[in-house]
């Protein structure tokens, strides 16, 4: 979209700031991976070695090496507090929800056991938050079940172009 996603305005906020409001409805508290290179409110954990959500998910878990984290992209601003509590719910190294046969790793629940697997990952030459998700005890939360919870997908659905942020801004004021 030419700038940092979590800037980018859907209705009258940021996504970043659509995003932070579910995970505080939820009982979370907000960190923020890698964005050293922007001005934002919320507390902020460096990259580890490199950039990207593996190494992101890397420094928040070595800098919070005994919580469970909700991973979720600041370009995700239709996240559903609901979908955040119910994934939080299951136990397993990392919990995802289910979408077309592909695990929503940027919508997920990270236990501090991903940690040694995501840092191998991390070290791989095409690290990705999916590798870990095959890494490691994960629980595939299917649709029929996500659906029970009043979910459609818009929590994990990423907002990557203008007529994606059009879409955001009319369920938002839906």
């Amino acid at each position: 979209m030419g700038r940092d996603k979590a800037l980018v305005e859907v209705g009258a906020r940021r996504m970043i700031d659509h995003v932070a409001t579910a995970l505080t409805a939820s009982g979370l508290e907000v960190v923020v991976a890698g964005f050293e290179r922007i001005s934002i409110e919320f507390p902020v954990v460096p990259d580890a070695l490199g950039e990207g959500p593996v190494a992101g998910l890397v420094g928040v878990l070595t800098a919070h090496p005994s919580r469970d984290l909700f991973v979720v992209a600041v370009d995700q601003p239709l996240l559903r507090p609901q979908t955040v509590m119910n994934l939080l719910s299951y136990n397993g190294d990392l919990v995802a929800p289910m979408w077309e046969g592909v695990p929503q790793v940027t919508c997920a629940v990270y236990r501090p056991t991903v940690l040694s697997c995501a840092q191998t990952v991390l070290n791989s030459p095409r690290a990705s938050l999916r590798s870990i998700s095959e890494g490691v005890t994960t629980v595939r939360i299917k649709e029929g079940v996500w659906r029970g919870w009043g979910e459609d997908g818009r929590s994990w659905r990423s907002v990557d172009h203008p007529e994606d942020v059009a879409y955001a801004a009319a369920v938002l004021d839906a």
